[in-house]
């Protein structure tokens, strides 16, 4: 079991601790342990994305993403299937290899 500590970050309407706190059940398919998200997954995926509003959100999310990927041995090409694999179009990338001021 991981233990992933960040500092709080606010973001308006959400913070990037809770949007990583969230993420959490889709560890096992990040990391390729599972071969597709289970449905709380995808809900924290479609909660994350409510919660992206600004601009501001969407780079620091993103940001805290790549860092949390690192640490987390996340499979770059699973982050970047989560979204479609769970029927949501995010504002969000969830991909460690995106430049996130873009």
């Amino acid at each position: 079991m991981m233990i992933l500590v960040i500092k709080s970050k606010s973001v308006d309407a959400i913070t990037c601790e809770e949007a990583l706190t969230r993420l959490m059940p889709g560890q096992p398919f990040l990391t390729s342990e599972a071969f597709l998200p289970i449905s709380p997954c995808c809900l924290a995926v479609a909660n994350i994305n409510a919660g992206s509003t600004t601009t501001s959100i969407c780079r620091s999310l993103c940001r805290r993403f790549q860092q949390a990927a690192s640490g987390l041995g996340v499979s770059p090409d699973k982050a970047k299937e989560l979204s479609q694999l769970c029927g949501v179009s995010t504002t969000v990338a969830i991909d460690p290899t995106i430049n996130c001021d873009s």
